[in-house]
């Protein structure tokens, strides 16, 4: 009877890891299409807002033509509590983040969030840099689908390595989070960020967001490991911007 047991243990487990490889591998079969607040609203960001854009994500037929993501940019997070749990802003999100992904899910939509491998995100909040594994616990229990990771306030961290952490943070708590790299493209992570198997099978999206290429010749650097489970986002759609920011 225990040898019976544990082997029905057994096979449970390795069906379990074999379902969360599974749900990571198709995470992200083509490019995450959604809507991110920092262009229009920087930090005027609120639990409001982001409900009412789910609402118009829907009604405009944005999610059904495959705009999926809402992803609430910089400006959510005030500080930390006493064990080290980043918390939200409680009077722009007084219902808290998991009620919100619960509503944005609840749409058709998926949620996310941005972080910064730094001590502090680009607006000073608190960024991941040393907690990593309780950030990725906290997104997790969220709900949370993607996480842009910011490259503020590095204080001279190695970027691979600092990329991986997190990764492998995200990895660690069984939900499929999309992971988008913003790095600005100073240390070249399209060079190692999916580049032999660096990362595992997580997919990765490179956010090179702030070094948009002007030729033709610069392009030729975009050119590493594009996949299904790597996708270059050399661009930012501004909707919402005057024709004159937009230039």
């Amino acid at each position: 009877m225990k040898n019976t047991i544990f082997l029905i243990c057994i096979m449970l487990s390795v069906c379990l890891a074999e379902s969360a490889s599974q749900s990571f591998d198709i995470l992200a079969p083509t490019p995450p299409m959604g809507w991110n607040s920092w262009n229009k609203f920087g930090c005027n960001v609120s639990e409001v807002l982001i409900k009412e854009m789910a609402d118009a994500m829907v009604k405009s037929g944005l999610r059904d033509a495959g705009y999926e993501y809402i992803v609430i940019d910089d400006c959510w997070q005030i500080n930390r509590d006493t064990t080290g749990n980043i918390v939200a802003d409680p009077e722009r999100f007084p219902s808290g983040m998991k009620a919100l992904a619960d509503y944005v899910h609840s749409r058709g939509l998926k949620f996310g969030l941005y972080s910064c491998a730094g001590s502090a995100t680009c607006q000073g909040r608190p960024g991941s840099r040393g907690y990593q594994f309780q950030a990725a616990r906290q997104y997790a229990a969220w709900g949370v689908d993607y996480l842009k990771y910011d490259w503020c306030h590095d204080e001279g961290q190695n970027a691979k390595a600092a990329y991986k952490t997190m990764h492998d943070a995200l990895q660690t708590f069984g939900r499929p989070i999309v992971f988008s790299i913003c790095e600005w493209g100073e240390n070249k992570p399209w060079e190692w960020e999916k580049k032999s198997g660096t990362f595992g099978e997580q997919p990765l999206i490179s956010g090179i967001v702030s070094i948009v290429p002007s030729t033709g010749e610069d392009l030729v650097s975009f050119r590493y490991s594009i996949n299904r489970l790597d996708w270059k986002n050399m661009q930012v759609l501004g909707t919402g911007m005057t024709l004159t920011c937009s230039k």
